[in-house]
């Protein structure tokens, strides 16, 4: 065992760009499963996704967008004559609502609300975006 020790380098392993660039092609394409990419190219996943994260953050220019499908679906009619039959002063008094910012970075694009967010239309847009990918 102690021959077999030796005669290997220790430290991290240095993978040539080709190798690199091979398994980032692959994992960019739609549908592909990183973990199984990773997997048969002998390495782990995470340094995979690290790789990805390197080689989109390099090819991207700073102020580029990523644009998303959006799909706005109509409210229920029983929620939106609820709302319109009630006083204002009641509406606003039944959800507590506080000014603020959310961020949210999903796959790499940047979602940010700022002030009262309804959270049914939140919920809305964040279903849309989970089903885009």
């Amino acid at each position: 065992m102690k021959d077999q020790a030796a005669a290997r380098p220790r430290g991290r392993r240095q993978h040539d760009r080709a190798f690199k660039d091979d398994l980032i092609a692959q994992s960019l394409v739609p549908g592909a499963s990183v973990s199984a990419i990773a997997m048969k190219g002998g390495i782990n996943a995470n340094l995979l996704f690290k790789w990805r994260r390197e080689h989109l953050r390099a090819t991207r220019s700073p102020g580029e967008a990523t644009m998303l499908p959006v799909c706005v679906l109509p409210e229920p009619a029983t929620a939106s004559s609820t709302v319109a039959a009630m006083p204002e002063a009641a509406v606003s008094g039944s959800r507590s609502v506080r000014p603020g910012v959310i961020e949210i970075e999903i796959a790499g694009a940047h979602l940010r609300l700022r002030g009262a967010v309804d959270e049914i239309l939140l919920g809305s847009v964040l279903r849309a975006l989970r089903h885009s990918r």
